[in-house]
């Protein structure tokens, strides 16, 4: 085995190694600053190394300048943060769902810590996130992860023909930006509207009786109906946190698709 083959395998190894790393950096679950960072950097050194002889069989040209080569590591490591933004995309919005409701339940105050965003949310939000990273591994989302956000992406595309398609890149950015909204507001309304119907039939009452205290009677039944509705209706909330984490998948794998021309 010659020296310069093996020079070869190793810069193929880096660029691998900088598109998963960088999907493990953005991606749900895996970017939580509580995953030691030796164990990030352990776990991406071990896909490359299992996804290593695929992509040389598939025949990954490497350029012989050195600049060449360090922008074709900064667009792998481009492409792996682009794969993970889009998976935490279509998972915040089950945080977000949780947060359109709580302030009609009279929970927007009620702030818990989240250790995987590292963040301040509402406590329903963080209800619905820690659902919703149990279903994504029920659905076993952990497994797609590596096998469309790596298998498949080496399979589909390389960092020059991602670059070439950049105008259906930020159409497709865009719009599961506006769809986490409609996938949130989606989740939501169940709770949502019953609430605003039992606010406005709680003002209706306290028009025809001033003499009831519907402020004091107000928040309480807010929240148990709100708990009462989360309960009835978790099992198909459940199985739309799966529909929409395996859409997911399948708008990741479209991109890369479309992105490698295939």
């Amino acid at each position: 085995m010659s020296i310069g083959f093996l020079i070869l395998r190793a810069q193929l190894f880096l660029l691998i190694f900088a598109r998963i790393f960088g999907l493990l950096m953005v991606a749900p679950m895996f970017s939580s600053r509580n995953i030691p960072g030796i164990a990030r950097v352990g776990l991406g050194l071990f896909t490359a190394v299992a996804v290593l002889p695929w992509v040389e069989q598939a025949g990954y040209l490497i350029p012989e300048q050195g600049l060449f080569y360090a922008a074709l590591i900064l667009g792998e490591a481009m492409i792996g943060v682009i794969m993970g933004f889009l998976l935490n995309v279509i998972y915040s919005a089950f945080q977000l769902a949780g947060q359109f409701f709580s302030l009609q339940m009279g929970f927007a105050s009620s702030q818990v810590y989240d250790p995987l965003a590292q963040l301040q949310l509402p406590l329903i939000g963080q209800f619905l996130n820690l659902i919703a990273m149990f279903v994504l591994l029920t659905v076993s989302g952990l497994q797609k992860i590596f096998l469309v956000g790596v298998y498949r992406s080496f399979e589909t595309v390389t960092a020059l023909t991602f670059m070439e398609k950049r105008d259906y890149l930020i159409q497709t950015v865009m719009t599961s930006i506006g769809g986490l909204f409609g996938h949130a507001l989606l989740i939501a309304l169940p709770v949502m509207g019953t609430l605003f119907l039992a606010s406005v039939s709680m003002g209706l009452l306290a028009k025809a009786a001033p003499q009831m205290n519907l402020l004091m009677l107000g928040f309480p039944i807010n929240i148990f109906i709100a708990f009462l509705l989360m309960y009835i209706c978790m099992p198909f909330i459940m199985e739309s946190f799966g529909r929409i984490i395996d859409m997911g998948f399948v708008t990741l794998y479209e991109l890369l698709a479309e992105g490698g021309g295939v």
